[in-house]
């Protein structure tokens, strides 16, 4: 009787072991590969491509870069945006003003068709040395992220240009691929033609280092909080304030994501102060998303 309940008693813990075990044990990883990546041209499908397809139409190759994210030198494996393009697009992509880049995490980088022309960019999908597509991203307090279906890069480490622009132009999990020009994709997020010289160039400032995660007016990335409608973020902040919260953001608020104005940018100082003077010309012209004045 005794050995019979220890028998009775050893199958149930068997039983809950290999329930346990079927629940518990981590799911296999997610692949990315057949994933479909959107290549659009003014808002129109010309094509979906999986990574698959991808490595088809575009030789791979092993890329060593300084990894902006990271502050050390790293090898991807990557494929030719140039040949990528060429192949979906056909050459006319040379012709466009901007390429947009959307990410699976909201953020939304628009960079000018010329960085492409006049520099060499690739999209990495894997490490070389075969680990998780994965970085850690000291720009966010060290935050852990995933990087596929695509990382675009840039053969930066013999441009000073390139190391100067910061990660802002390194989109990763980037999902969606479209030719575009600037000023019809985002018609809200210029300030008015009689703002200062001072604002204009905030403007481009804007562009090119925030507008990938904030939106202006409804436009911009999804990553970050909207500064302009319907309260700006010059009537809650105050501008000493707003510019430690643009260099240091860690110095504002503890353990925040947001990585700080990059250190490498050129007369950082001056460009803070000119985003700040343009968020306050902004203050005055908010458009709703849909494009009316509200002024």
């Amino acid at each position: 009787m005794i050995n019979r309940n220890k028998s009775s008693l050893l199958n149930i813990i068997l039983i809950l072991i290999a329930i346990c075990g079927s629940i518990c044990l981590p799911a296999p990883a997610f692949s990315q590969s057949n994933i479909g990546i959107e290549f659009k041209d003014k808002g129109r499908i010309v094509n979906t491509l999986s990574l698959s397809d991808i490595a088809i139409v575009a030789p791979a190759v092993s890329l060593k870069i300084f990894e902006i994210h990271e502050k050390k030198e790293h090898i991807y494996k990557a494929y030719s945006a140039k040949a990528l393009f060429d192949k979906t697009f056909g050459k006319d992509w040379e012709k466009a003003g901007e390429i947009v880049f959307i990410s699976m995490d909201g953020y939304q980088a628009s960079i000018p068709v010329t960085k492409f022309l006049s520099h060499d960019a690739y999209f990495a999908f894997a490490h070389d040395d075969g680990s998780p597509f994965t970085m850690t991203n000291v720009l966010q307090n060290n935050e852990v992220v995933q990087l596929g279906p695509l990382y675009l890069i840039w053969d930066n480490i013999k441009s000073k240009i390139l190391l100067e622009d910061g990660a802002s132009d390194m989109p990763y999990q980037v999902k969606s691929i479209e030719l575009t020009e600037f000023a019809t994709r985002f018609p809200n997020l210029a300030p008015p033609a009689t703002a200062s010289a001072e604002v204009q160039r905030g403007f481009l400032h804007f562009r090119k280092y925030c507008m990938a995660c904030h939106m202006i007016n409804g436009e911009g990335g999804n990553k970050a909080p909207e500064l302009n409608y319907p309260t700006s973020v010059i009537e809650y902040i105050k501008p000493e304030y707003l510019t430690r919260w643009i260099e240091n953001p860690s110095s504002i608020r503890y353990n925040t994501l947001m990585p700080g104005l990059a250190q490498e940018i050129p007369n950082r100082a001056k460009v803070t102060k000119e985003i700040v003077a343009y968020l306050l010309a902004m203050s005055t012209t908010k458009r709703s998303p849909k494009r009316q004045d509200i002024r």
